[in-house]
């Protein structure tokens, strides 16, 4: 029987810890770097006939800088804006360090 109250005592510590510990939402997490990624490439200098689709693959360095690993599109221009207005800039919700990170973009010409 002193087994089993042991044992019980002891679920119910564990438990308890795993629901005390905060867990941040990775959605939460992703929608907010999506949208600072968005930001930063809201205006570009060159005109988009037609929509694009990216997938950006970047990492994060110990300061909290974006690093963009591979744009993900075949169209230069496009490759030079994304790596000018995303490469080793500052975030405020920067994710793990050398973790890769995969988001996909579309860039649509403006109407």
């Amino acid at each position: 029987m002193k087994k089993f109250q042991l044992l019980a005592l002891a679920l119910v510590i564990g438990v308890t810890s795993v629901f005390a510990t905060p867990v941040e939402s990775s959605k939460d997490f992703k929608t907010a770097l999506r949208n600072e990624i968005v930001k930063l490439l809201q205006s570009p200098e060159f005109v988009l006939t037609e929509e694009i689709n990216v997938t950006l693959k970047f990492t994060f360095s110990s300061e909290g800088e974006i690093v963009i690993l591979c744009p993900g599109c075949e169209n230069k221009e496009v490759v030079k804006y994304i790596r000018e207005n995303l490469n080793y800039k500052k975030f405020k919700t920067p994710g793990e360090q050398d973790k890769i990170y995969t988001i996909p973009l579309k860039l649509a010409p403006v109407i």
